[in-house]
C-alpha cells in the first residue's frame, strides 16, 4: 500500500481507501461479512475509512468503532459526516442554512457520531451536504472552532454535492476546511478545472468518492440490471440513467489494458491524479479488497491511455433522480 500525505493535517493515509455506505445503507448488508472485509483491508494496509451518521442511522459507525478497537496497534483514520437537520440529501439552494447545519445540530451529531465509535476524537468530521451560499455563516465556523478547541474533533470537511464540484469553493477558502470530498472518476473529471487547483493552493485534503460511478465503472451493469427492492441504486439507476451508463461504460471496454479489468483502470485513473490524497471505494466483499488494494502498487497507466481516458469525461447536471 502506497500513502500521500492528507493535506495540511500531514497525516499519511493510505492512498485507496474505505467507503462505509454500502454497510448499513444498502441491501444484502451483513455485519459478519463487513466485519471481514474491513479487518483484511487493515491487513493490506488501509488506514482511512470514511463513514457517515446517514450510513443505517449510525450504524456503520458503530462498525467503524469495532474495527478500531480490534486493531489497538494500528492508526486508522476514522471520517464521518454530520447529517443535514432536515435529512435532505443533496441540499439545495432553496434550503435555508437554520435547517441544514445550526450550530447547535452540528454539536449534538459530532456527539452521536462520537458515542457510535466509541471515541473521545474523531480525525475528521464533514458536512454531508453543502450549498456554497451558507459558507459565511458565523454559526457552522464558530461549531468548528469550538469542536476542535474542545479536543471533538481533529479536522474539517465537507462532502460537495454530486455533479457540483465547485459548490464549496467558498468554503474552502475561508480556511477552515481541512479537506473536501468529492466525486471524482473517467466520467467525473470536472473537479480538476477549479477544486482541485484551489486545493493544492489552500492545501486542503482531497477524498475521491465513488471512484466506480455507483457501480456503472465496475463493468458489471447492464441495460437489464435490477437492484433488490429497498436498494438505493433502484433510484438512482432509472432507465435514463442506466441507459447512458452502459452505453458509456462500453465505450471504455476496447481501451482497457490487457490483463486488467474495468474496475482496476478506474481505480488506476483516479490514483494517477496527484491532487488525491485517498480514494474510498465500497468493499463490502473480501475479493473486492484484495482487487482493490492491489492497486496501490506504485505501478502507472499508459501516457496514452490516460490522454485517451481524458477523451471519455462526462458532465452531468443535477436531476431529481442524481440525489
Amino acid at each position: 500500500m502506497k500513502y500521500r500525505r492528507f493535506g495540511r493535517t500531514d497525516w499519511q493515509v493510505s492512498e485507496v481507501g474505505y467507503g462505509m455506505w454500502g454497510m448499513a445503507g444498502w441491501t444484502e448488508s451483513d455485519d459478519a461479512q463487513s466485519a471481514k472485509s474491513l479487518d483484511l483491508a487493515v491487513e493490506n494496509g488501509v488506514n482511512f475509512f470514511d463513514t457517515a451518521w446517514g450510513y443505517g442511522e449510525g450504524h456503520s459507525e458503530e462498525l467503524l468503532g469495532e474495527l478500531i478497537r480490534r486493531h489497538p496497534g494500528a492508526k486508522l483514520y476514522a471520517a464521518s459526516k454530520i447529517p443535514p437537520k432536515n435529512f435532505n440529501w443533496p441540499a439545495k439552494p432553496e434550503y435555508r442554512f437554520e435547517d441544514s447545519y445550526p450550530k447547535n445540530h452540528i454539536i449534538e451529531y459530532t456527539e452521536k457520531t462520537l458515542t457510535n465509535l466509541g471515541m473521545e476524537r474523531i480525525d475528521l468530521m464533514q458536512f454531508h451536504t453543502w450549498e456554497d451560499s451558507w459558507s459565511h455563516r458565523d454559526e457552522w465556523q464558530r461549531a468548528i472552532e469550538d469542536l476542535k478547541k474542545a479536543g471533538k474533533i481533529a479536522a474539517m470537511g465537507i462532502s460537495v454535492n454530486r455533479w457540483e464540484p465547485e459548490n464549496g469553493i467558498e468554503a474552502i477558502k475561508t480556511g477552515l476546511i481541512d479537506a473536501v470530498q468529492v466525486i471524482y472518476n473517467i466520467f467525473d473529471q470536472n473537479p480538476e478545472d477549479v477544486l482541485f487547483p484551489l486545493c493544492e493552493k489552500m492545501d486542503v485534503a482531497v477524498i475521491a468518492r465513488v471512484p466506480f460511478d455507483e457501480g456503472t465503472l465496475t463493468g458489471n451493469l447492464t441495460k437489464e440490471t435490477t437492484f433488490p427492492e429497498g436498494d438505493w441504486r433502484g433510484t438512482y439507476f432509472v432507465p435514463e440513467n442506466l441507459n447512458s451508463s452502459v452505453d458509456h461504460a462500453d465505450a471504455l471496454r476496447p481501451l482497457i489494458p490487457e490483463g486488467m479489468n474495468m474496475a482496476e483502470m478506474a481505480l488506476r485513473f483516479i490514483l494517477e491524479n496527484k491532487t488525491i490524497g485517498t480514494t474510498i471505494p465500497g468493499m463490502r466483499k473480501e475479493r473486492n479488497v484484495l482487487a482493490n488494494t492491489a492497486t496501490s502498487d506504485g505501478k502507472r497507466l499508459p501516457k496514452e491511455l490516460m490522454e485517451e481516458l481524458r477523451n471519455h469525461r462526462w458532465v452531468r447536471k443535477p436531476t431529481e433522480w442524481s440525489q
